[in-house]
């Protein structure tokens, strides 16, 4: 299976085949999982949150299951902070697929349940990170995404 090149730093995978099929050694879930286009944009990115941005990987969790208005959903990521509320939402999508407004719509309607105070969105090619501000019923982009150290504490977090 060729994948896609990502715009992010490329981070070693364990893979092997399995009955068939590539799969990837999931370390923050603790299993191997088919190895898709989103999985390996999944896998890239959150090593690249832990060795770039200081993210806890004891503090991250793929696959988190919750419900959105009596519907069952799968949230790809979620980080959360020390006291073990969610703190991000990250969303992912292969690269081929272009992050539109679905997408943000997507990880809001995880936010509803979750009341995340950051979402990120990457297909591996684009990412994008957005503050919420709870008070002001509003949102903003950042930059880029913000380092572990400078988010764990919330109060003084302004982004």
């Amino acid at each position: 299976m060729e994948l896609p090149r990502l715009n992010i730093p490329s981070s070693h995978l364990r893979t092997e085949m399995r009955e068939g099929i590539i799969k990837v050694y999931d370390p923050l879930r603790q299993k191997w999982v088919p190895l898709t286009p989103e999985e390996h944009v999944r896998q890239q990115f959150t090593a690249w949150m832990q060795s770039a941005f200081h993210y806890p990987p004891a503090l991250m969790a793929n696959e988190i299951g919750i419900e959105v208005n009596g519907t069952r959903k799968r949230c790809d990521t979620v980080v959360f902070d020390r006291t073990g509320a969610p703190m991000m939402i990250v969303e992912f999508k292969a690269p081929e697929v272009k992050i539109s407004q679905q997408t943000f719509d997507q990880i809001v309607r995880y936010n509803l349940t979750l009341r995340a105070r950051l979402l990120v969105v990457s297909n591996g090619v684009n990412h994008y990170c957005c503050v919420v501000d709870y008070q002001n019923n509003s949102y903003r982009f950042l930059p880029q995404i913000p380092d572990f150290r400078d988010i764990v504490n919330p109060d003084s977090f302004t982004g």
